[in-house]
């Protein structure tokens, strides 16, 4: 069920939504949490669709403030929408269309839906503040969710995300690396178990989480990482693979196919495993499992990534 609010106040809002609970019951009980989402006007859809699907593992309130960046010359306006039901996948969603100046002001035209005593997590799944920690949004919010990958310069971003790091933000290019992370660990697990010596990375050139994954094995390994890039006219976006140096020989693991990786070690047949790209509902259900800073990704970004960015600028 859909309910236009048209030229509304945040007053209004709330009143629907009481009178919404009335008459169909607790609609808003059982909610863990509030998510709130920045994006541009007519961009909401795909952010809505992926929190309906996350919700189904996170019950929440979904709270959508689109606006245009730098309309501040239009007539105030605020027009809302309220989904429930099938409409809002096991949430409740209220989509703000602020024009104008009554977009200026993000923190008062969310406050006033927020779930009492539930925590909040704010996400922009286009551009970003510069430090979302101090933007209206991320002051009020205990998790910050970013993605690199949708900046124009996506490497600049995850910089920029590594000077301005605040405990509770987080960015999509890391929660990409999760499938990465776990095939990497599990083939260390298996004999012969010596130490690496050296780590080569491939990926696009304009791949964060290519720098990311670097960053991490650098810190978690104490090894020199050479980190080799690639426009994407000759090759596939992402992270194209990994070689993890050592004695009797190689851990090798690439991405072979869109969906599939190889991996190939000493002494072992070799393995196609399942390593498909995570889509926005499966990256937004992770960083939802966790509402506590993210202590690795901090160390990551604030004393991994200034190391392999100079290392490719070399």
């Amino acid at each position: 069920m859909k309910i236009d609010l048209p030229n509304t106040t945040v007053s209004k809002i709330q009143k629907t939504l009481v009178h919404i609970r009335e008459e169909g019951g607790a609609v808003a009980l059982g909610r863990v949490l509030t998510l709130i989402v920045s994006t541009a006007l007519g961009r909401e859809e795909e952010a809505i669709e992926a929190a309906n699907q996350a919700s189904r593992e996170h019950p929440m309130r979904v709270v959508i403030v689109s606006k245009n960046e730098g309309d501040v010359g239009s007539p105030g306006r605020l027009d809302a929408q309220i989904r429930v039901g099938s409409d809002a996948g096991a949430s409740e969603v209220i989509v703000l269309r602020a024009y104008g100046e009554t977009g200026s002001d993000e923190e008062s035209l969310v406050t006033g839906l927020l779930l009492p005593d539930a925590p909040v997590v704010a996400w922009w799944p286009e551009a970003a503040p510069e430090k979302p920690s101090a933007s209206p949004l991320g002051r009020i919010a205990q998790r910050r969710i970013t993605d690199a990958a949708a900046q124009k310069d996506p490497n600049a971003a995850i910089a920029a995300l590594a000077d301005s790091y605040a405990p509770g933000d987080t960015d999509f290019a890391w929660t990409r690396l999760t499938l990465w992370r776990n095939q990497l660990a599990a083939a260390l697990d298996q004999p012969p178990f010596e130490p690496i010596t050296a780590v080569e990375v491939s990926g696009a050139f304009d791949s964060p989480s290519t720098v990311l994954l670097a960053a991490w094995l650098g810190l978690q390994l104490q090894v020199p990482v050479e980190v080799t890039t690639s426009p994407r006219a000759t090759g596939s976006s992402g992270i194209h693979g990994v070689t993890l140096v050592r004695e009797s020989g190689s851990i090798e693991l690439e991405r072979s196919l869109v969906d599939v990786a190889t991996l190939s070690m000493p002494g072992q047949p070799t393995h196609d495993l399942s390593l498909p790209r995570r889509n926005l509902r499966d990256c937004l259900a992770e960083e939802l499992r966790r509402l506590d800073p993210d202590v690795l990704f901090g160390d990551v970004v604030k004393h991994g990534v200034a190391k392999i960015r100079e290392g490719i600028a070399g």
